[in-house]
């Protein structure tokens, strides 16, 4: 693949496959292009694909299902198709396609709803009916108050607690517990957040990395217990652990600090590089910056 010509964007993009770089840094850069858009960024996103560390591969395809650009499709597509990638890789090249939302990828979906790898198969099944939710809801109106791309619509339900007896409840169809889990998070408050942790102990790994990400979205501190609870869990997936991990830094608060240092050394990769980059958020969220994505100005600054 060429490599993009010159602008904000390729010098951005250069920071990113930089693997000299900090990853922390890299994570700025790479939030930047998200943020930038447009098919140069997709391109210098996609190209992070190749590099070691799961966890920025696993950035890389969020951002690029965030950015809903039709031109990600292809990229996606063959992470998705590519088994030598990490499950949680692979899962998010599902979930992003979902989140483009393009009837175009429903048959590839389909092709790896029964993937050997469940969380990729659960995530492309969670991905087809979110397409087909869209399909049948054209022009719905998009009330998420965090401003995300989810897997799932909200459901229109607004009690906690019949939300919660649906989110704790193993026999039902995941798409409608993830519903219930993004309902209790556009509500908000220490009720909807304690219900989302009880989450934290049930349901598929998948489902668990699910709701990680959800309490770190809300940034609520009755949340900080049972995400270090599931961070310290040595047995549990480090797809979810790493998710705990990110979602501690992004609330920010002192006891945050402490579990995150603790793992630091984690035997897992994946974990070890969360907490790098979640301290980083943690610094971020305290120091009163606007900007996380602050790529641009790093750029202007190593310049100067």
């Amino acid at each position: 693949m060429a490599a993009p010509g010159g602008s904000q964007v390729c010098s951005v993009g250069q920071r990113l496959l930089d693997s000299s770089l900090p990853l922390p840094v890299r994570f700025r850069a790479l939030f930047t292009l998200r943020n930038l858009g447009g098919p140069e960024a997709v391109e210098w996103i996609g190209r992070g694909f190749a590099d070691e560390s799961a966890l920025l591969k696993h950035e890389l395809a969020f951002c690029l299902g965030q950015m809903r650009e039709r031109s990600a499709l292809g990229v996606l597509s063959a992470v998705l198709e590519d088994r030598s990638q990490e499950p949680m890789v692979r899962h998010e090249a599902g979930e992003a396609l979902g989140a483009i939302g393009d009837p175009a990828v429903l048959e590839l979906l389909k092709a790896y709803s029964q993937d050997p790898v469940v969380e990729v198969a659960e995530t492309c099944q969670l991905a087809i009916q979110r397409i087909e939710w869209l399909q049948r809801n054209p022009g719905a109106p998009d009330d998420n108050p965090f401003l995300s791309v989810d897997p799932a619509p909200p459901a229109a339900e607004r009690d906690v607690g019949c939300l919660r007896a649906v989110l704790l409840n193993d026999k039902l169809p995941l798409f409608d517990r993830y519903r219930a889990m993004f309902a209790l998070r556009n509500i908000g408050g220490k009720e909807a957040v304690l219900a989302l942790t009880d989450g934290l102990q049930c349901g598929s790994s998948l489902f668990r990395h699910e709701i990680g990400y959800v309490l770190g979205q809300m940034q609520h501190e009755a949340a900080v217990p049972g995400l270090a609870a599931a961070l310290d869990r040595l047995e549990e997936n480090p797809m979810v652990r790493h998710e705990c991990a990110e979602a501690l830094g992004s609330i920010a608060q002192e006891e945050c600090l402490k579990a995150l240092r603790t793992h630091m050394g984690d035997a897992e990769q994946v974990v070890r590089e969360s907490c790098e980059v979640a301290l980083d958020m943690y610094d971020y969220e305290k120091s009163g910056d606007f900007q996380y994505a602050d790529g641009l100005s790093q750029i202007r600054e190593s310049a100067s």
